[in-house]
């Protein structure tokens, strides 16, 4: 897939505050193009997280998403399947579980290491660090960075 910059990020997310619609046509959109992806989303592991933590895991989906299918210009990006998830889920785990740092930032090195999608992947950590408008905590931060970053492994490698 074709790097997805900062730039393409930026309008993405400007779009989506501009746009009128609705997080539940996001979901329904979501459920036509890439339903094994939602069905990821609306899995049980993350029931732990907190109702604003479920909704910014979606959001930061959404954003990546149309971040991908803008820096392809396609309208529908490959079917996402339920293997492919697992086995990125499972590779990120087993990635931040080896690293023993207690600093979140330190955790993350390995993935920046080993990523071309540098960009997105930044997204992310300022989005599970540095948002002042979202409420994350400790379990969930670790929580959403595993299911988000498993979404962009499919998103972006698939």
């Amino acid at each position: 897939m074709q790097f997805i910059s900062e730039d393409i990020i930026e309008a993405v997310v400007e779009a989506l505050e501009e746009s009128e619609e609705t997080p539940e046509m996001q979901i329904e959109q979501l459920e036509k193009e890439q339903p094994m992806l939602l069905a990821y989303l609306a899995n049980e592991q993350f029931d732990t997280l907190t109702e604003e933590e479920r909704s910014y895991l979606f959001y930061l989906t959404w954003v990546m998403y149309q971040s991908a299918k803008s820096s392809e210009q396609v309208k529908v990006l490959p079917m996402i399947t339920e293997d492919a998830l697992g086995e990125a889920e499972e590779a990120n785990w087993e990635t931040y579980l080896d690293n023993t740092s207690k600093d979140f930032r330190r955790r993350l090195d390995p993935f920046f290491e080993a990523t071309e999608q540098e960009d997105l992947l930044a997204f992310l950590e300022d989005a599970l660090i540095d948002d002042d408008d979202a409420t994350i905590t400790e379990v969930g931060r670790d929580l959403l960075f595993i299911g988000l970053k498993t979404v962009m492994d499919c998103i972006v490698d698939n």
